[in-house]
């Protein structure tokens, strides 16, 4: 039997994810929007889905299933399609300029 980590999505991103439009493909997730992280096991996502339809702890429209290796699961009205995190790209600190205590540079000699 495998392991699964549940991520959930917050309630206020899930209200938007709700009424997006359906679209196939690969869907795109930042982590900001989900809290957990909970293991459970299943033979697969739809047995986990059937084990906990009944109870407190249902999947919901927008909640992650992660599997052993790493992939993303999203769980949507028509079943699980592939997710992707979004990791936002870390901004390089412009070149700022040097202390004002710094040795100057020599000028390069001109040919």
């Amino acid at each position: 039997m495998a392991t699964f980590r549940i991520h959930r999505m917050k309630e206020n991103p899930r209200q938007q994810f709700r009424w997006q439009p359906h679209t196939s493909g690969v869907t795109h997730v930042k982590p900001r929007d989900y809290e957990g992280g909970e293991p459970v096991e299943g033979s697969s996502p739809y047995a986990v889905w059937t084990a906990l339809r009944e109870t407190e702890k249902a999947l919901q429209v927008g909640d992650l299933l992660e599997t052993e290796s790493g992939e993303l699961l999203v769980y949507k009205y028509v079943g699980f399609e592939e997710a992707r995190w979004v990791v936002p790209e870390t901004k390089l600190p412009a070149e700022s300029p040097p202390p004002p205590d710094a040795p100057a540079r020599a000028a390069d000699p001109v040919p």
